[in-house]
């Protein structure tokens, strides 16, 4: 089941106001353009960021994600028209032959069981023509940022343009391997509080390069994330 955060109605429409700069997908819209990449699968589309952003470069985009309430964000935004939104996830997407999938923002650790990552990657290996590239990230779990959220994370406060505040708060509250949740509320203007709860996998490199490999990917390389070094594995896999 899909965080409030991102399936909650009154959440969804706050996700983009929380977290506005995205200059993590700089190096993306760059792997696009070097890979020359024209049809592309967005898993884990969430409000439609990055999809839209391909779709105004002139490609083919396809996103997709599980939040019926991100989806319908996605669907509202100007542009919206020349993507192909899908609720849903990679085990239910419609025929794809495409250049490229990507999973940005992390969304590879949402994935918590070994049968849920290996049906992910069967499905996105069948939307990929052959040779075609998967590229995600997926944080080291050796730099153990959860220590860092148990120590920094600090309640965010946002003003609305129409008036009204809203409050939210998250703090880790169980580590169990590579399994961390972090659960929190969001308090509304009306005074709504709407809890929160998110659990993240944390797999190794040598881990995910062998369900790559399991999965009928070939591994090309494994590059740092530009704007996190030293954090986050970015894999770039190609359809064998």
């Amino acid at each position: 089941m899909p965080d409030a955060i991102f399936d909650d109605p009154r959440l969804a429409a706050l996700y983009d106001l929380f977290d506005p700069d995205r200059g993590d997908l700089d190096a993306y819209l760059s792997i696009v353009e070097e890979f020359d990449a024209q049809q592309i699968l967005d898993v884990g589309c969430g409000t439609g960021v990055f999809a839209l952003m391909l779709a105004e470069r002139g490609r083919e985009v396809t996103g997709v994600d599980p939040a019926a309430a991100s989806v319908d964000i996605a669907r509202s935004k100007p542009g919206a028209d020349k993507v192909r939104f899908v609720l849903g996830d990679a085990t239910t997407l419609p025929p794809l032959q495409v250049d490229l999938a990507t999973m940005t923002g992390n969304v590879a650790q949402v994935f918590l069981t070994d049968t849920e990552w290996t049906h992910t990657l069967a499905g996105i290996h069948r939307a990929l023509r052959p040779g075609g590239r998967l590229v995600f990230e997926s944080r080291d779990p050796a730099r153990r940022v959860w220590e860092e959220w148990i120590r920094d994370w600090t309640p965010k406060r946002l003003e609305l343009a129409g008036g009204g505040v809203v409050e939210s708060w998250a703090k880790v509250t169980r580590v169990d391997g590579p399994l961390v949740t972090f659960a929190g509320a969001t308090t509304l203007p009306d005074g709504a509080v709407v809890p929160t709860s998110s659990t993240l996998r944390f797999r190794g490199r040598e881990e995910l390069e062998a369900t790559l490999t399991a999965a009928g990917f070939s591994v090309d390389e494994v590059r740092d994330a530009p704007d996190r070094p030293g954090h986050e594995f970015v894999f770039v896999a190609s359809r064998r």
